[in-house]
């Protein structure tokens, strides 16, 4: 039997012997996927704030995305979310349109 074998340190992420992932397999396994995906390699950090923003777009309420990422608070998610309101969008858009508008001739 195994018993005896696993470090329990508490870790949300961990080995399969319990023990802290190293930092330098964890980032060399990271960058295959990416490379099997097709994707620019990006921070593991910058792809959860992706996933947080595209479950946002999608309609998720923004207390799932905080279960999903396990933030603490949901403060935290907001400044994972990057994603502009319909209304964020309206009002950029009537800006570009009055900031690009052709001068009338007489």
């Amino acid at each position: 039997m195994a018993e005896g074998a696993y470090a329990a340190h508490d870790l949300v992420f961990a080995d399969l012997d319990g023990s802290p992932i190293d930092p330098a397999r964890d980032w060399a396994e990271w960058k295959a996927l990416c490379k099997a995906a097709g994707v620019s390699t990006v921070r593991v950090h910058d792809a959860r704030h992706t996933a947080a923003s595209l479950m946002i777009a999608q309609g998720v309420p923004i207390e799932v995305v905080q279960e999903v990422l396990r933030h603490s608070a949901i403060q935290v998610t907001r400044g994972y979310v990057h994603v502009a309101s319909e209304l964020a969008k309206k009002a950029t858009n009537r800006m570009g349109a009055a900031l690009l508008r052709r001068p009338s001739t007489p």
